[in-house]
């Protein structure tokens, strides 16, 4: 139970940078400690104590295996979140360039 809190915990840090910082760094970096802790949720919800791999071999009975589908969609996540992370910091790059500051106030006043 202390290992789920801990990882909402970890997502409410997340949610706090992206809520209360204005630089575009530190805000790719919240979204990034969210989907981290998205991912551990995933492996924590998946985990058995004592189970074994769920692979079936001939000859071998097994009474407890590991789900293999929240592993997969983990792995599937991280991908996304790899890109995702990615376009943001070229759409970062491309603003620093154009407004040679990371502080997004200062780029919504230079805007408009």
């Amino acid at each position: 139970m202390i290992l789920y809190l801990m990882c909402f915990a970890l997502f409410l840090v997340g949610v706090y940078g992206l809520l209360t910082k204005r630089d575009l760094i530190k805000l790719i970096l919240s979204i990034a400690v969210m989907g981290y802790a998205v991912n551990l949720f995933l492996i924590l919800f998946a985990y058995k104590k004592d189970a074994g791999i769920p692979i079936l071999l001939e000859g071998v009975v097994q009474g407890s295996m590991v789900d293999p589908l929240p592993q997969a969609l983990v792995l599937t996540s991280i991908v996304i979140e790899l890109g995702t992370t990615a376009l943001l910091v070229a759409l970062a790059i491309r603003l620093v360039q154009k407004y040679k500051t990371f502080d997004i106030t200062k780029i919504r006043r230079l805007f408009g």
